[in-house]
């Protein structure tokens, strides 16, 4: 006897198994682009290319009319499911055991995607949008195959193409699983700022019996990485926790025993609060290896151009809609939180205010990624309530 499945527990199965690891579209795509047509949304699918980088398919769908326009994003790409024989389930079939359905991606965060689809497409249908009728204002889907990787082609691209088309966005929420332990613990209401950077110091290779001859660059490096270590940023504030600077690569591509290396390299990685912008942040780090450089180092530091700043949601009326309907659905009272890493979010609020709420993340990226499947119709059910407050009926 088959099972039988609520449409958010069958959504995000069949998006499951679409093995679409980044770029790979993998048919998720084409699902969600025919499910959410049959019910009357207009779909497209614009695809983005940037020299260097795969080209990148993503969906925007949209159904309504005027405003307010409330907009959902997300990303259907997963991370490769790793060495597949150490999965207790096939990371690409949505097997349930146990209440709890397996796969790459249910998590992270093709459960987010088919959870807003459910409850979507049952508001559209109970106000009979499909057939027509004004809801009050306009729903999107902001879908992208891209975020798992560099993040070029895109959500960023998507928004440009969807401005140009003339959409305005009032308000959105991103699916990204921001719960710790149980559905209904936080809403992330903002991130922290990312910046890396890569310190290179050159000096002259030699054999090691001959030190006179060569000019080890490994004791520089240390010099100038044992000063970003000490280096205190902040201590955090009632906003955001303190920011942090871990060293996350350190090499001097040298195998051999003998060799004074020519070269060596470090990259690291700061995670920072509203206390510093991207410009500040250079500007502290670069002042604290200058200092710390020994006198006729030949060192230099260079930034990434994906640095992004941190942004706090201040928009109240998002926020107490969306936690009054975890409240009524969960019982819980969600934490407004800010940790945590970087997500799409960070591009959106540059349109619209923007928080963030979606499943369980303590599996995401794992072996064995799951979700409880009463956690799927849990988040639908949250999401059909946010949006029925959003859109009161006339």
């Amino acid at each position: 006897m088959s099972e039988t499945l609520s449409t958010a527990a069958r959504l995000c199965r069949e998006l499951i198994r679409c093995p679409s690891v980044t770029p790979e579209e993998g048919g998720a795509l084409a699902f969600l682009d025919k499910t959410l047509s049959e019910a009357g949304f207009t779909v497209s699918r614009p695809v983005f290319s940037d020299e260097g980088t795969p080209d990148v398919e993503n969906l925007f769908a949209t159904i309504g009319s005027d405003h307010p326009h409330f907009v959902f994003a997300g990303h259907t790409d997963v991370v490769p499911p790793g060495d597949e024989a150490k999965w207790s389930a096939p990371p690409f079939s949505g097997e349930i055991r146990d209440g709890e359905m397996i796969g790459r991606g249910t998590a992270d965060m093709k459960g987010g995607v088919a959870a807003f689809a459910a409850a979507a497409l049952e508001f559209v249908a109970d106000r009979g949008a499909a057939r027509g009728a004004d809801f009050g204002g306009t729903i999107s889907f902001l879908i992208t195959g891209d975020e798992e990787g560099p993040a070029v082609n895109g959500t960023v691209k998507l928004l440009e193409w969807a401005i140009a088309q003339g959409h305005r966005f009032d308000a959105c929420i991103v699916g990204e699983p921001t719960n710790p332990e149980k559905l209904g613990d936080a809403i992330k209401v903002g991130r922290r700022g990312s910046l890396t950077g890569e310190i290179t110091v050159t000096g002259t290779q030699g054999h090691v019996a001959y030190p006179h001859l060569a000019k080890n660059p490994i004791p520089g490096l240390v010099s100038l990485l044992t000063a970003l270590d000490a280096l205190h940023l902040d201590d955090g504030n009632e906003r955001f926790q303190p920011s942090n600077l871990e060293v996350t690569t350190v090499d001097v591509g040298n195998p051999a025993s003998n060799i004074i290396p020519a070269s060596a390299f470090a990259r690291f990685n700061i995670r920072f609060n509203d206390q510093w912008s991207l410009e500040t942040l250079k500007a502290r780090v670069s002042e604290t290896l200058n200092d710390a450089a020994p006198e006729g180092l030949d060192w230099k530091v260079e930034f990434s151009r994906d640095g992004s700043d941190s942004f706090l949601t201040r928009d109240d009326a998002l926020i107490n809609m969306l936690s009054s309907a975890i409240r009524t659905e969960t019982g819980r009272e969600p934490e407004l939180s800010t940790g945590g890493g970087t997500s799409d979010a960070r591009f959106i609020k540059n349109y619209c205010p923007v928080v963030e709420f979606g499943l369980v993340g303590k599996t995401m990226h794992q072996v064995d990624e799951r979700v409880a499947v009463a956690d799927l119709d849990r988040l639908a059910n949250i999401y059909r309530r946010f949006l029925e407050g959003y859109f009161p009926a006339r």
